[in-house]
């Protein structure tokens, strides 16, 4: 319990670093900066294997599944590499909705760190229960990776939609119930206007992100349940992919096109993992061998898609 407390305690800190010290003044995020923080995240993420290895080689957490402390590393690292893959999905989702609500630069960081607060309890609720569920009842397996499978299946054949948040259904039902205006001051949520208090892109944008996180995390969380139930390593790899998602918002946004081939290194990423829940009461996958897939299909992709750039240039 004591780690689970300084574990949270720590990114409170760290989230309260950001919004009062280092983005206490609304401002443009250049590339540059969001390199710097990219980086800052990927490392301290990186660096967490190796508290990992000590947390559960001294027992200082409850290990659940009575992992090794190699076993316990390799598990959190592949499940933050898929959380961090599976984002890049998001990252293109939030560029749209930032676009369609005219949502200025210097603005987004501010909605970005409301957003992730909620995106960590969503998920803290959906990991909780996705655990006990398979605690609970072990055919939930089966089911969790035949939704994988289908997920994957249905982006590869799919055609993709331009996605409109305003023809949302979170937007459509909001207008219902609160006034809206397409005013803004500064950085306000919410601004008074004849006696009414009325809710400014800035919010709606918020509450637009934060159904469409839960939407992702449909897939995400059933993923890296594939990889562990163990709560305190799902939890974690969720959380620092999450807390990274916003330097590479701002660091990816504008070159996300770019990366075309990316989508079927999800796409064999899920279909693994699916695989993975699928077998897991008649095989185990060794840890290198799924942190090695997983790695190998990120970097195909990413090498492909520049590949082809290059190609067309």
């Amino acid at each position: 319990m004591i780690v689970w407390i300084l574990f949270l305690l720590g990114i409170l800190i760290f989230l309260a670093l950001d919004l009062g010290v280092f983005n206490k003044k609304a401002h443009v995020i250049s590339v540059k900066e969001a390199s710097f923080w990219t980086a800052v995240w990927v490392t301290l993420s990186l660096l967490f294997t190796g508290v990992i290895y000590w947390l559960y080689g001294t027992g200082k957490v409850d290990n659940v599944d009575g992992l090794a402390p190699m076993d316990a590393s390799l598990k959190y690292l592949t499940g933050y590499l898929i959380e961090l893959s599976l984002s890049i999905d998001n990252i293109f989702v939030i560029a749209v909705i930032f676009t369609s609500f005219q949502i200025p630069q210097k603005y987004q960081h501010r909605v970005l760190f409301w957003g992730i607060l909620g995106a960590i309890v969503f998920r803290a609720l959906m990991i909780f229960f996705g655990v006990a569920l398979i605690k609970k009842f072990s055919f939930t397996t089966y089911i969790f990776g035949a939704f994988l499978i289908l997920t994957a299946l249905r982006m590869l054949f799919s055609k993709e939609k331009p996605f409109n948040p305003k023809q949302s259904f979170v937007y459509r039902n909001l207008r219902k119930i609160m006034p809206i205006t397409s005013q803004m001051q500064g950085q306000k949520f919410f601004i008074k206007l004849r006696h009414i208090n009325a809710a400014t892109p800035l919010f709606i944008a918020l509450v637009v992100i934060e159904f469409t996180d839960i939407l992702f995390a449909l897939d995400s969380v059933p993923a890296i349940l594939a990889i562990t139930s163990d709560p305190f390593l799902v939890f974690s790899s969720n959380i620092f992919a999450i807390l990274g998602l916003r330097s590479m918002y701002f660091f990816l946004a504008h070159m996300i096109d770019r990366f075309y081939y990316l989508k079927y290194s999800l796409v064999a990423i899920l279909s693994f993992v699916g695989i993975k829940l699928i077998l897991a009461h008649h095989y185990t996958f060794p840890e290198w061998f799924s942190l090695g897939f997983i790695a190998v299909a990120l970097l195909t992709g990413i090498l492909a898609s520049k590949k082809e750039e290059k190609t067309t240039l």
